[in-house]
């Protein structure tokens, strides 16, 4: 099946049920539900497939538990980081769903166990709360039990029909489509996420291919705001042929993402021991400081969020943020973020961020950051792109990639906003593979294109303010129509030649009628 019929039977059918619990459970949270699902029907796929080693003869959902021997399920924790029964599977519950008058206190007690199966074990962390985000005795699914079953089981059963095979053998990213597909289908709900932007595909790609470019091995990658996890999955996906050696990382302040990106992780068939998500504020709680440097870093942080800035005097002595001898604005931690992913990066590494375009012209302490991150020779490549490229948002955003091991002392800006880099789709533009490359090829030459790409010397910058606006540097190209002032003029005076015959002859006829 191809990426496109793939998409479209995913969006149907989870439309089909979304219209199946309509009216009971809010679009925000419905979303969880089906993400849930989602979840727990490919962990029990996964694990039913590790369980039976590719042996025909055994099926494991058949299994009663209680063949289940103790060395099986200690040796599958260590494995796989969790153990599900083989009632507990997601096939199982399924056959009973519309009529199991306890179905939701099935679930609940299922989920429970299967978190608790890590407990005293290296995953504990990475499984604890996974399914808090799914809770099947919530009163958002009804007043009754009954009416929570019923809703619980067209989930259920609206998952159970998904046909793509092996999850992680699909065209497209199954998780992050359906993801991305309830946000925008719920978008005037969105405030109720805490300000989720989900970064989509193409430009999660990009960003993915930015930050890893001509690395043949890297150690670890990070996302020091890693939301759903969309960004390092396109990081391993474009590692497919390389190695990652000690596997992805991030950090999360919202719980709701945090959850999503772990099971994202497994989703992708990311094992327990090679992911490390945390939760947590990262600029005022960085958790993963003992994992630094990191070869990879890519991020989508929030857009001029407030944090606590200067009002923490201590910050100004963090390691983050002393070289810059100043801090991000308190309204705008954009250069926050930015400071804290440079002072995460390896020497031999690329950071590839999304950030608010004011950031590269605005005065005051942002000025002064730029000024350190050009003086240091930190900034490779400043992009801009076009409008319309994230749902929710129509600003066009601009991509920053800082490095630590550059061999010349000059800056590159690349326009890629125009029609040449963008193909719109309904009320939002993408970039297509042939987009993607389009820019991956001038990042990769850094030769000037007149109109699209230049390399400037940082003293210039210095020069100009160190204003890193692509839009100063890079000149628009003056799609005016080209007039010749010679020829306009001949033609101007043939017109002039013609209305004074005009007039001498209105005249001659007017003194006819007159006489």
């Amino acid at each position: 099946m191809t990426s496109t019929a793939q998409r479209a039977e995913l969006q149907a059918k989870i439309w089909r049920i979304a219209n199946e619990v309509r009216g009971s459970v809010d679009g925000w949270d419905f979303k969880h539900f089906v993400l849930g699902a989602l979840f727990y029907r490919f962990i029990s796929e996964n694990f039913t497939k590790y369980i039976e080693g590719g042996d025909e003869s055994v099926d494991y959902a058949n299994f009663a538990d209680d063949q289940i021997v103790a060395e099986i399920k200690d040796d599958a924790i260590k494995t796989k980081g969790y153990f599900i029964y083989p009632s507990q599977l997601f096939v199982n519950i399924t056959k009973t769903a519309n009529t199991n008058p306890n179905l939701n206190t099935d679930l609940k007690t299922i989920f429970t166990a299967i978190e608790s199966s890590a407990n005293g074990y290296p995953s504990e962390e990475d499984i604890k709360g996974l399914f808090a985000d799914f809770d099947t005795t919530s009163s958002r699914l009804g007043n009754t039990v009954e009416n929570k079953n019923s809703r619980l089981a067209a989930v259920i059963k609206g998952v159970e029909e998904l046909n793509f095979g092996n999850f992680e053998d699909n065209e497209i990213d199954l998780f992050g489509d359906a993801y991305e597909f309830l946000i925008s289908n719920y978008a005037a709900n969105a405030g109720k996420s805490g300000g989720e932007f989900f970064t989509p595909q193409h430009v999660s790609k990009l960003i993915a291919q930015l930050a890893m470019h001509k690395q043949t091995t890297v150690n670890k990658i990070y996302d020091p705001a890693a939301g759903s996890g969309s960004l390092l999955l396109q990081a391993k996906k474009h590692f497919d042929n390389h190695i990652i050696e000690d596997g992805f990382y991030g950090q999360e302040i919202n719980h709701t993402t945090y959850n999503l990106a772990r099971m994202n992780m497994f989703l992708h068939n990311i094992n327990y021991d090679k992911f490390h998500i945390v939760l947590g504020d990262t600029l005022k709680d960085p958790q993963l400081g003992d994992e630094k440097p990191f070869d990879a870093i890519v991020s989508n942080p929030p857009y001029s969020v407030k944090w606590i800035g200067d009002e923490d005097p201590t910050l100004i002595n963090d390691d983050r943020f002393a070289p810059a001898g100043v801090l991000a604005p308190k309204s705008k931690a954009d250069f926050a973020f930015v400071l804290h992913a440079l002072h995460y990066l390896s020497p031999k590494g690329r950071a590839a961020l999304v950030c608010f375009p004011g950031i590269f012209y605005r005065g005051g302490a942002e000025q002064k950051i730029r000024k350190y991150l050009v003086d240091n020779n930190f900034v490779e490549t400043i992009i801009s792109v076009a409008p319309n490229l994230f749902y929710g948002t129509s600003i066009a955003v601009t991509l920053l990639v800082l490095s630590k091991h550059k061999t010349d002392t000059t800056t590159q800006f690349i326009d890629a906003s125009g029609e040449d880099f963008f193909k719109k789709v309904t009320n939002n533009n993408m970039m297509t593979d042939a987009h993607i490359e389009k820019i991956m090829d001038l990042f990769d030459r850094k030769e000037d294109v007149p109109h699209v790409a230049i390399s400037i010397d940082n003293t210039k910058i210095a020069d100009n303010d160190y204003n890193l606006s692509v839009s100063s540097y890079v000149e628009a190209k003056d799609n005016r129509e080209k007039i010749d002032i010679t020829e306009l003029n001949k033609e101007v005076a043939k017109t002039v030649k013609k209305i004074d015959k005009l007039r001498v002859d209105i005249d001659t006829i007017i003194n006819e009628i007159e006489s």
